[in-house]
This record gives structure tokens, C-alpha cells and sequence, in this order.
């Protein structure tokens, strides 16, 4: 087995052919971008910067991925979501009132918007590849995009990110949710080892060295937040 077959039946209990398991290798290949001012990133060049293990360092920016806000909180949600909701569609349901009701019950819709830039650029490789391989044809992908539709038709910014897309490529081959959880762990890994190796190839202290209370700051003053 290579060692992508191998964790997959650890995760899953069954082998999955090489289409599948290339277009999954992929899906960590596509996001692990070796840039220290990613958030999750910049924990493994600190501790290249103050000499600790790369061992360490590596597990804390794993750890860290978990973000719920932008890390593999939203990957799991998505899937979370397309699944519930496929379910309800085969059950009679309609997608408007599906998405409503997501709302209603306050749940954030993982997947979908993007901070600072809307557009994806890790979607149009995966889409080309699941494409390429015969993969791009799931139903999960399908609602994946007819929601990302309905939420445009709202607000243009809401269009579909790269978890949403992971999400439904994954149902689609099968994943439940905490499957899915498991596989995305070493999404990042591999843009890891480089921030860390490089931090610590230079003087220790040097990848960011000032504190917050070391920068002379001459902007706007601070504004208090709160309803208008």
C-alpha cells in the first residue's frame, strides 16, 4: 500500500482505488503552502525561531488548524451540512427552506465566504483534476454548488471556499464526517517543515522579534464596538 491507502483504511476500514486516492492526495497537496504569515504556519516558524523540536512546533500548527473559524472547523461543518441536507432533498425537502432552517437554528454555514479575497484559487486545480478523473460528477458536489448559487444570489462574497468543495469531494467518495475530520489532520503539514527550517536557519528570535507593545503606532485611536 503507499502510505495515503494505508492511513485511509486506518481512518475507514476499506481500501480506496488509485482514482480516489489521487485526487485525495491532492486535496493536502493543493492547500499546504509553505508561507510563515498563514496563521497556522507562523506556530512552526516560531519554534524554529526559539530552537525547539521540529516535532513540537509541527504538532502545535497542526493543533492549531483546528480553527473554527477559518481551519478545519468549517471543512467538518460543510460536510456536516451537505450530508444532513442531501438527505432531507431526497427526502421531499427544498434547498431554500433547508438553508433557512440552518439559519434559523443559528448554525454557521461552513464552507462558504471568504475573508480578505472571495475567490478560491485551490478550487479550479481540484474541480480540473475530480474532472479528469471521473470524480466531479458526485450529488454532493452538485448541492455543494447549487447552494453556493442560492448564496450568491444574496450576496456575492458567499461563494463557495475550498472546504465546502473538499467536503462534498469526500462525501462523495464516502467519508462521514469524523472520517473526513481525520483525513483533513495533515492538510497543512506540508508547507510546515519549510517555515520551520527556515526560522531556524537563521539567528534564534529573529522571525518576528517585537512585541505587540514595541510598535509606535500613529493611526485612527481606538473606536469601541458596539450596536449603533
Amino acid at each position: 500500500m503507499s502510505w495515503m491507502e494505508r492511513y485511509l483504511l486506518a481512518i475507514t476500514g476499506r481500501r480506496f482505488a488509485p482514482r480516489p486516492l489521487r485526487l485525495l492526495e491532492a486535496i493536502w497537496c493543493y492547500t499546504s503552502y509553505p508561507d510563515a504569515r498563514i496563521w497556522n504556519n507562523r506556530v512552526s516558524a516560531l519554534a524554529g525561531t526559539t530552537r525547539s523540536t521540529g516535532n513540537l512546533g509541527l504538532s502545535a500548527a497542526l493543533a492549531l488548524s483546528e480553527a473554527d473559524i477559518y481551519g478545519l472547523g468549517p471543512c467538518v461543518r460543510a460536510i456536516e451540512f451537505l450530508i444532513r441536507t442531501r438527505v432531507e432533498l431526497a427526502g421531499g425537502g427544498e434547498l431554500a427552506a433547508c438553508l433557512r432552517r440552518e439559519r434559523s437554528q443559528g448554525r454557521t454555514l461552513g464552507g462558504y465566504g471568504r475573508p480578505l479575497c472571495a475567490a478560491d484559487e485551490r478550487i479550479a486545480p481540484t474541480v480540473d483534476l475530480a474532472r479528469s478523473l471521473g470524480l466531479a460528477g458526485g450529488p454532493h458536489l452538485a448541492l455543494a454548488y447549487a447552494v453556493e448559487a442560492l448564496l450568491i444570489a444574496e450576496r456575492p462574497a458567499l461563494r463557495m471556499n475550498y472546504g465546502a468543495l473538499i467536503a462534498a469531494l469526500a462525501a462523495d467518495l464516502g467519508l462521514t464526517s469524523h472520517e473526513h475530520h481525520l483525513f483533513l489532520i495533515p492538510l497543512f503539514l506540508a508547507g510546515m517543515a519549510p517555515c520551520y527550517l527556515e526560522a531556524a536557519a537563521h539567528p534564534a528570535g529573529a522571525f518576528l522579534p517585537l512585541p505587540c507593545h514595541g510598535v509606535a503606532y500613529r493611526g485612527a485611536p481606538r473606536r469601541t464596538w458596539g450596536p449603533a
